[in-house]
């Protein structure tokens, strides 16, 4: 059987991608970084941009998208979104365009299936995505503002968890962002804040996590130290199982 690995070229609302490799299969998760930067963080992981399968967009906002069009392009990379996000790029010149519906189950790229599943998110039909292959499971959950129980199932018992957690509350209330923003960010269809990650947390069998990332963390309106307090809250004993992801750099790979 494959086995499945994950790094993080960025997290962040200055650009987010994340690749997902099993056996000869590596995919793509968004670009919302130059090509240039793209392929300088692939090689500091040991990845040729050349080497991609595929790009997996989760929905139409920039800081998941910026680099798609001129990436897919200069690497030659087909492109899978759903019908919604097609709309939403449906001006963006690709080598290959693939549509998925955010309701009609998984599909196959290579070693890998991959389960999109809908979320609350201030989109046109954004998605996020558990991965398989055999009986190993790693699930992505960034950019929602709320948790459903259609979303609290799919990540019901993956070995591992990209999390988004985004804001803590009170900073986003007492930060620097207008009072409209504020609203966007902490709305039902915004990003979640740290207690309601806890609250994801709480809800899945997280002692069987072998890595929970942390990701898409507000440079502005939240700190590690407020992640690490509000997780620890529900799964302090993850201990070296937990890591944060930064906006800057690429994170290692995390092997399942």
């Amino acid at each position: 059987m494959a086995r499945l690995r994950f790094a993080s070229l960025g997290s962040g609302s200055r650009g987010n991608a994340t690749l997902v490799q099993a056996g000869d299969t590596l995919l793509l998760v968004d670009c919302g970084f130059p090509a240039r930067e793209l392929e300088r963080r692939c090689r500091t992981l040991g990845i040729d941009p050349t080497r991609i399968d595929a790009i997996l967009v989760t929905h139409e906002h920039g800081d998941h998208v910026r680099g798609v069009g001129v990436g897919a392009r200069r690497f030659g990379i087909p492109v899978w979104m759903t019908p919604g996000t097609g709309l939403a790029l449906a001006d963006e010149v690709l080598p290959q365009r693939h549509l998925f519906g955010s309701h009609a189950g998984p599909f196959t790229i290579g070693d890998l299936t991959v389960e999109p599943f809908a979320v609350p998110h201030d989109a046109r039909e954004p998605v996020q995505f558990v991965f398989r292959t055999g009986a190993c499971r790693f699930g992505m959950l960034t950019d929602t503002g709320s948790l459903t129980p259609h979303l609290v199932a799919s990540l019901a018992d993956v070995d591992a968890l990209l999390l988004e957690c985004n804001h803590d509350p009170e900073l986003l209330a007492a930060g620097p962002y207008p009072p409209s923003l504020q609203a966007r960010v902490g709305g039902d269809y915004g990003h979640l804040a740290n207690g309601q990650a806890a609250q994801l947390l709480a809800r899945i069998d997280h002692a069987r996590l072998r890595h929970l990332v942390a990701g898409h963390l507000s440079e502005k309106n939240n700190t590690p130290g407020h992640v690490r307090q509000a997780l620890g809250r529900v799964a302090g004993q993850l201990g070296e199982r937990a890591a944060l992801l930064c906006q800057d750099a690429a994170s290692p790979w995390f092997e399942l």
